[in-house]
């Protein structure tokens, strides 16, 4: 039996892995939804790690899931517990020594955002429509509900390990998100990471639209298949 450690983004809950958590259990796998502090300005991301390495315990068989800015704190996990597989998915790829709040310039974010939003035609205040527009309604209306208040302070402190850990890593992308814009995400991953990231459709928060396919895909890295 593997674990999956399950690592949110920005602002979010162990709500949004909800349904995904459930598949992974029918398949028989455990499952840690993580709680990072978020709200909380005294945390950064030693503490959100610090968080992680808690919640898995003597847990062993280890897979990370990392979604959009869980990136920043999954391979810092990776130097403290024993993981088997990273997952990076839709998730922010950090430089050594690169601070998350640097992260969106140093990548040419505003660019990629622009020139997506231009494709979409889409209301820059629509919110809904840039994070859960192949989200369910009744899910996305839940999922604004679920949205917590996201402290900056991890986003100051320079990225601190040297190199990416010396994981298996692998970057599942969601091709249609607006969020982060899939050619831009592309591109990340090859510059940062060396690979070519594999693919699933959906928005930014696929665990709520396409459960069953990423569970597909997590199963396959697992399994080697």
């Amino acid at each position: 039996m593997a674990t999956y450690v399950l690592i949110p983004g920005a602002a979010s809950s162990p709500w949004y892995w909800h349904l995904l958590e459930a598949e992974l259990r029918g398949r028989g796998q455990d499952v840690v939804a993580v709680d990072l502090p978020c709200d909380d300005d005294s945390a950064g991301l030693a503490e959100y790690a610090d968080t992680v390495v808690d919640a898995i315990g003597d847990r062993t068989g280890l897979i990370l899931v990392a979604h959009s800015f869980g990136g920043f704190t999954a391979p810092l996990v990776c130097d403290r517990a024993p993981v088997d597989l990273l997952v990076m998915l839709q998730a922010q790829i950090p430089a050594p020594g690169e601070a998350p709040g640097q992260w969106w310039a140093n990548t040419g974010y505003e660019r990629a955002r622009r020139e997506q939003d231009e494709r979409d035609g889409r209301d820059p205040g629509d919110e809904t429509a840039l994070f859960y527009h192949d989200t369910p309604p009744e899910l996305a209306a839940e999922a604004e509900k679920h949205t917590r208040t996201q402290s900056a302070t991890p986003f100051v402190k320079p990225w601190p390990l040297a190199a990416w850990p010396d994981v298996p890593t692998k970057f599942l992308l969601s091709r249609d998100d607006r969020f982060f814009p899939a050619e831009y995400m592309r591109r990340i991953v090859r510059e940062r990471l060396g690979m070519t990231p594999d693919e699933l459709p959906g928005d930014h928060c696929p665990m709520l639209g396409h459960p069953t396919e990423l569970a597909d895909h997590l199963e396959a890295y697992r399994t080697g298949t």
